[in-house]
């Protein structure tokens, strides 16, 4: 166990990892874009069946980060009976809150339990698509990518919704109506806005910008048959801060996920009531933040009806994944690159140094995205 937990704090074995996981990257990449341009203009069923399994290799490396080598905990709060009957079986469109560097992957943890992780879209900023590999698979994978200008992002959400809702598999959609990380500062400018706008003060979350969710409501309404509100949440006194640094340390955390099936139909149809009902929706989820905060637990002071956790058992198949690239991609670069480093000629030590370094940069950029400090501005700006 003690050589275990060296392996985790090891500098070089988080290279072979960011080694591992962007020349995968980049080999999946190719094949979507050759599937992309030669399948999918003569069978779209086709193309997304097999993009499913891509898309899955890829995330699930992170996936495996958080399963297999943290060991993180994730408490999952539904009703079970509806756990059973409907989850991983149906559309879905995702409303969840938006304060930790890792929300996503914890996401994508819930996802791989239920088999869906290889068909989860989300809203980006247009600007992603263009970053390889993440990018680029993003990209490949249809998903909602915005200039954060209505006129044109109301086409952008009317094609891309329709294009999703015509997939043969269940697609879960997730949208962060927050618009970016919680901060103090972004939370400061977010009560302005609301009091100004005469809208519900929120204590631990931003107020909700509700045009994307309309939008984005006229056009699934009759496709999409259920919202997933969904609230996560990590012990404020926790000694281990719910960061990519610390799951790529092998440090686990302990997340709590709550997630509350609402049928479309339970959301009013004008574009103003709408926009109401994700206001008071996120007073609820206010109330459940600030009571787990308070007590440990989402229904003691929030007056939401109780649901108890559970766990389930992480899938095999990331573990497999992550080891099945590890071996496919670290045998040849390592072979070759070790050539370099031990053939005794100053050029080839340099280009192996140099391409060390590049890999390592990439991964310490990568991390640094996920940090909020690195959250987009948008939430600050006056509008």
């Amino acid at each position: 166990m003690i050589n275990l937990n060296i392996l985790k704090q090891s500098t070089i074995v988080h290279l072979c990892f960011a080694i591992s996981y962007f020349t995968s990257g980049l080999i999946l990449t190719f094949i979507q874009a050759v599937l992309y341009f030669g399948l999918k203009p003569f069978n779209k069923s086709l193309y997304r069946k097999i993009n499913y399994y891509l898309s899955y290799s890829f995330y699930s490396q992170l996936v495996f980060m958080s399963e297999w080598w943290s060991n993180t905990k994730l408490s999952i709060y539904i009703k079970k009976d509806e756990y059973d009957k409907f989850y991983g079986k149906e559309h879905g469109y995702l409303i969840m809150n938006h304060s930790y560097e890792i929300d996503w992957l914890m996401g994508w943890h819930f996802c791989n339990t239920i088999g869906v992780l290889g068909n989860c879209k989300a809203y980006a900023k247009k600007s992603i698509q263009y970053l390889p590999p993440i990018g680029w698979m993003w990209k490949f994978s249809e998903f909602v990518f915005l200039e954060r200008s209505y006129e044109k992002d109301k086409e952008t959400i009317k094609h891309q919704i329709s294009e999703l809702c015509d997939y043969p598999d269940p697609v879960w959609l997730l949208m962060t109506p927050e618009g970016t990380r919680y901060t103090k500062k972004k939370h400061e400018a977010s009560l302005s806005f609301a009091k100004e706008k005469n809208l519900p003060l929120l204590k631990h979350h931003l107020t909700p910008r509700t045009r994307g969710f309309t939008t984005s409501l006229q056009f699934f309404r009759g496709k999409i048959p259920v919202i997933y509100n969904i609230q996560l949440a990590f012990e404020k006194d926790s000694k281990t801060p719910p960061t990519l640094t610390s799951l790529l340390y092998g440090k686990p955390v302990h997340a709590h996920l709550y997630i509350e099936r609402i049928p479309v139909e339970k959301v009013p149809v004008e574009e103003a009531e709408a926009a109401k009902w994700l206001h008071e929706l996120f007073v609820v989820k206010d109330k459940m933040q600030d009571s787990f905060f308070n007590t440990g637990d989402f229904f003691t002071e929030s007056g939401v009806e109780r649901v108890e956790p559970f766990t389930v058992p992480p899938p095999i198949w990331s573990l497999v994944n992550a080891l099945g690239w590890a071996v496919v991609t670290l045998t040849p670069m390592l072979y070759y690159l070790l050539g370099l480093l031990f053939s005794g000629k100053l050029l080839y030590f340099s280009i192996a140094c140099a391409i060390f370094g590049a890999f390592f940069i990439l991964l310490q950029k990568s991390i640094g995205m996920s940090k909020i400090s690195q959250g987009s501005s948008y939430g600050t700006e006056k509008k």
